[in-house]
C-alpha cells in the first residue's frame, strides 16, 4: 500500500517515512502542498498523511482544494493544532481522521489501516478469502488455519490483490502500489513474488490474465 506524506519538518518527515516503511507501507515524503499536488496527479496512493502548518499553501486549504476537485483519497491530518475547534475544522474540511502530535507510530499505523479498511468497504479487520486469512495488523497469512510464511513484498502484493478481488491489476499498477520513488525495482520483481505466493498458497489463487496482468477472483459467497 502506497502512502503520500506531506510534512515540512525534516526530522519528523524522515521518521515517518522510515517508520511507516517498517510497518509495510511504500511511502513518498514531500514537504509542500505544491509538491503534493503534482504527486497526486502522477501517482496512485491509498491514503495521505497531511500536516497543516506547511509553507506557502497550508494543509487545510490544500485539503479543501482536493475535495473541491472531487478527490476522495483518504486523508489523515497529523498536526500540533490540538483544540476542539481545530479538529472540527479539519474534519469538516474533508479529513477522514485527525491525530495530534506527538503521537505513537503504532497508533498512526492502526488509524491508516482503519482508513484503508473503510475505503475498501470492509468492517472486519481480517481479510477472508475462502480458506485464506490475511491479518493486515499482524502482517500474517494463514491457509486452512496454518500459518504461511511470506516476505514483506509477498504480503503487500497479496493484500493489494485481495483488496481488489475481481479486478485485474497490471504489473505496473502493482509496482506503483508497492514501491516508493526511491525504491529499486527489478524488472521481474512482481513475477518472482507471485511465483513464490503460488508455491505457498496454491497455483490457482492468483490468476494471470495474459497480456493484461494478475487477479484474484472474488471469494465465493458463503
Amino acid at each position: 500500500m502506497r502512502l503520500l506524506v506531506i510534512e515540512d519538518n525534516t526530522i519528523l518527515g524522515n521518521g515517518l517515512q522510515v517508520g511507516l516503511t517498517q510497518h509495510g507501507y511504500a511511502v513518498d515524503w514531500l514537504q509542500t502542498a505544491e509538491e503534493g499536488d503534482i504527486a497526486l496527479q502522477t501517482n496512485p496512493y491509498e491514503a495521505m498523511i497531511l500536516d497543516l502548518s506547511l509553507p506557502k499553501q497550508d494543509g487545510l486549504s490544500f485539503l479543501r482544494q482536493l475535495r473541491r476537485q472531487q478527490n476522495d483519497l483518504p486523508v489523515l491530518i497529523l498536526t500540533a493544532r490540538d483544540s476542539v475547534q481545530d479538529r472540527v475544522t479539519g474534519l469538516d474540511a474533508g479529513a477522514d481522521d485527525y491525530l495530534i502530535k506527538p503521537f505513537e507510530l503504532d497508533e498512526l499505523s492502526a488509524r491508516i489501516r482503519a482508513l484503508l479498511r473503510r475505503r475498501s468497504g470492509r468492517a472486519h479487520p481480517l481479510i477472508q478469502h475462502g480458506a485464506l486469512t490475511l491479518d493486515p495488523a499482524a502482517h500474517t497469512v494463514s491457509l486452512n488455519q496454518e500459518t504461511v510464511n511470506v516476505s514483506g513484498r509477498e504480503f503487500a502484493i497479496l493484500l493489494t490483490l485481495l483488496e481488489n478481488a475481481g479486478r485485474v491489476l497490471s504489473r505496473a499498477q502493482l509496482e506503483e502500489s508497492l514501491y516508493s520513488w526511491d525504491a529499486l525495482v527489478e524488472s521481474n520483481a512482481v513475477e518472482v513474488h507471485i511465483h513464490h505466493l503460488r508455491k505457498k498458497l496454491g497455483k490457482h489463487l492468483i490468476r494471470t490474465i495474459r497480456g493484461v496482468g494478475y487477479m484474484v477472483d472474488k471469494a465465493p459467497a458463503e
